[in-house]
């Protein structure tokens, strides 16, 4: 992970980008680029996504989410495992296996 931040890191630098990576611009940027990811797959079946296009526009959302993390000193590993435990004690396995129920409707 910390190879490809350093290579992202690189590519701005190098362009002088950073001056317009503030946190505000890099969570819109996130959020416009998921809406093309999910443009990919309007008014489609539900796998037939191109998947070049693919590849391009969630290369984009996982770009400007690495680049917020780095931002605010966050390790994305660590954040993510984080999120999984918390996750993991929402949606215990014996409840949540199989249904696509909100933590909040298990039974």
């Amino acid at each position: 992970m910390e190879a490809i931040i350093k290579e992202i890191l690189q590519f701005r630098n190098e362009r002088d980008w950073e001056q317009f990576h503030n946190s505000k611009d890099l969570a819109l940027a996130i959020s416009i680029e998921a809406a093309e990811l999910l443009e990919l797959f309007l008014w489609k079946e539900n796998e037939a996504a191109d998947p070049a296009r693919l590849k391009e526009e969630l290369a984009d959302v996982l770009t400007f989410g690495l680049l917020l993390a780095e931002k605010h000193g966050l390790d994305p590993e660590q954040i993510i495992r984080e999120k999984l435990w918390q996750n993991a004690e929402k949606y215990p396995v014996e409840k949540a296996k199989g249904t696509a129920k909100k933590y909040t409707e298990l039974e």
